[in-house]
């Protein structure tokens, strides 16, 4: 029998701020981690680089056209109508809270991932793989549970939603679901509280033995840092850290732990300082743009912001030529968005990005079929000006560290049919304010294509192949590289 597996999601962990946690001997777990494994700061997210999207990409080792999770606020054809999976409280509210509860913890799973895809979960399950999950957006499985009705923050979510799911064997999602007893509280779920909540039931599980491949979540990083800051991270890393040895001690310490446990650490993204913001509901003013909850006749366009990505869908499919060429002057035209992105009309396909830069606007069209080669190994055709992705080629071998894996993940989104006609990327300090009005100025956000967001912290130790088996690592390889630890096909 291989090693049980531990995957532990670190949300918006920035590799610059791992770095300085362990320099400063704030992260001695993930420092061992690193010392008895592999690690790279530069494991691409993917795009918009916000965590329903990543999670996904985490969860099932695809990209959106496949997972069909297309971003945080996003216009859902088939129901007429917007999703919100709870980007500030005032957008939930925008949109009804109870509405947005019920896509997040229930829709997004069970409704809008994709079904011609499987989850990490569902693959083990069908092997057998004992599972476990702590409270994380992606947890579909082969098990059902109840919602519980143990304390009297449950029996009140209970009163509330009160419907089952499916999920690993073992399920601890907030206060909603939780497979056995225990006396881990999360309030809820509520910021600050889930890392111990996760930790405090993974140690459970631990002492108990009930799994053999646990998805240990540890989201506050991610709520630390919107707040504080990407570059105060440390302290919300060193508190994840404590969580991962309270794991390994529940096994007695990290030698006895590691002795029966391989270890994944990823973050799902990166942050990067915000220091302006986009006002997408001013600037399409103009247009008919889809209110929240008031549907017109006249109506246009729906407009969907998502931290530092955004999306514009057209709704009058008559205007559609019209509509999309000034949906994209209009973006552009916005002090800072970087890029837009859009499928051109080439009858094999064929993505077109757009940026205004010192000389006006600049171009760059790409398919994938050609003869240069990126990081990972796909072959595109390029036209255009190549700086506007940041991209130098060389023997017909094509990169770029300022988006990095940019087109892999570009024609991943715009392929994905749940996403918009228009995407856009914002510039560095940037961020699209969201259906509430919040932002994170004097914060940190994600979202766009950029390194500063793009890059996340893979490490493993106990599995997986040497780091230089791939030039670029991703979030996708985090599902193959788990179901390769326990010998099941993908």
């Amino acid at each position: 029998m291989p090693k049980k597996l531990v995957l532990a999601v670190i949300d918006a962990m920035k590799p610059a701020m791992l770095e300085r946690a362990i320099a400063t001997g704030r992260a001695p777990t993930l420092k061992l981690l690193i010392e008895r494994g592999q690690y790279t700061d530069e494991c691409v997210a993917a795009f918009p680089s916000v965590t329903p999207v990543c999670a996904a990409s985490i969860a099932t080792g695809t990209g959106p056209a496949e997972h069909e999770i297309p971003a945080m606020n996003w216009w859902h054809r088939g129901e007429d109508r917007y999703v919100e999976y709870g980007t500030s409280f005032g957008a939930s509210r925008a949109f009804g809270i109870r509405q947005s509860l019920t896509d997040t913890i229930y829709n997004m799973n069970l409704e809008h991932l994709s079904r011609e895809v499987k989850t990490v979960f569902e693959h083990l399950d069908d092997a057998d793989v004992r599972t476990a999950g702590t409270t994380y957006l992606m947890y579909r499985g082969r098990h059902r549970h109840e919602p519980s009705v143990s304390t009297a923050l449950s029996r009140l979510a209970h009163t509330a939603f009160g419907l089952p799911t499916w999920g690993p064997r073992e399920l601890f999602y907030a206060d909603m679901f939780a497979s056995r007893k225990t006396s881990c509280r999360s309030q809820l779920g509520l910021p600050g509280v889930r890392d111990q909540h996760s930790g405090c039931v993974s140690e459970f599980m631990v002492q108990q033995d009930l799994f053999d491949f646990l998805l240990l979540s540890l989201p506050d990083n991610d709520t630390h840092s919107h707040k504080y800051g990407p570059f105060a991270q440390v302290d919300s890393i060193a508190a994840a850290d404590k969580q991962i040895a309270r794991v390994m001690d529940a096994a007695g310490g990290p030698d006895k732990f590691l002795e029966d446990h391989a270890v994944i650490v990823c973050s799902d993204h990166s942050q990067s300082k915000v220091e302006g913001e986009i006002d997408l509901f001013r600037a399409f003013d103009g247009f008919g743009l889809r209110a929240a909850q008031r549907p017109r006749e006249d109506d246009e366009i729906a407009v969907c912001p998502n931290s530092r990505a955004a999306q514009v869908y057209v709704l009058d499919r008559d205007k559609r030529r019209q509509l999309i060429p000034r949906i994209e002057r209009t973006l552009l035209a916005l002090e800072g968005v970087d890029l837009t992105m859009r499928m051109g009309d080439h009858p094999d396909g064929e993505a077109i990005v757009r940026g205004e830069r010192s000389r006006g606007v600049k171009e760059l069209r790409f398919a994938p079929r050609g003869d240069l080669t990126d990081a990972r190994g796909a072959r595109w055709s390029v036209e255009g000006d190549l700086d506007l992705l940041g991209l130098k080629v060389e023997d017909d071998q094509i990169r770029s560290a300022t988006y990095p894996d940019a087109m892999s993940r570009v024609w991943s989104a715009l392929r994905c049919h749940t996403a918009g006609e228009v995407l856009a990327s914002a510039r560095p300090g940037y961020e699209f304010l969201d259906w509430g009005g919040a932002h994170h100025v004097g914060g940190g956000s994600h979202g766009s294509l950029h390194a500063n967001d793009s890059n996340a912290v893979l490490i493993w130790t106990g599995t997986g192949p040497e780091k230089a088996s791939k030039e670029q690592w991703a979030l996708r390889d985090i599902t193959p590289m788990a179901l390769q630890h326990f010998g099941v096909a993908g």
